[in-house]
């Protein structure tokens, strides 16, 4: 015997979707990209500046929770990391594309 699942509530049935309404791409700018990347950057050198400062109260002898410092390092490797990869990932887009011209 199977027993039926019945539907969530709050989502509508598949067949009951309203078909795509003919819109316009948002108009969007690279000043928003360079304004998400230039803040992305920020951020990065804030977690570096972070740690740094933490190792340096390690050192002192005023930190008193060891924890924070290994986070905040752990957090600022990760997010350098990143900012390498995604700057290894647009390079390789950009020859990419210049590629594609010749």
């Amino acid at each position: 015997m199977v027993v039926p699942i019945a539907p969530i509530g709050a989502i509508a049935p598949l067949g009951a979707a309203a078909p795509a309404a003919a819109t316009q791409p948002p108009t969007t700018s690279g000043a928003d990209f360079a304004t998400a990347l230039g803040h992305g950057l920020d951020a990065v050198t804030g977690a570096q500046a972070n740690a740094d400062s933490l190792a340096v109260q390690a050192a002192t002898g005023q930190l008193v929770d060891p924890a924070q410092l290994t986070i905040a390092t752990t957090q600022a490797t990760l997010m350098t990391q990143l900012a390498s990869t995604l700057q290894s990932k647009a390079v390789t887009a950009f020859n990419t594309i210049m590629g594609m011209q010749a």
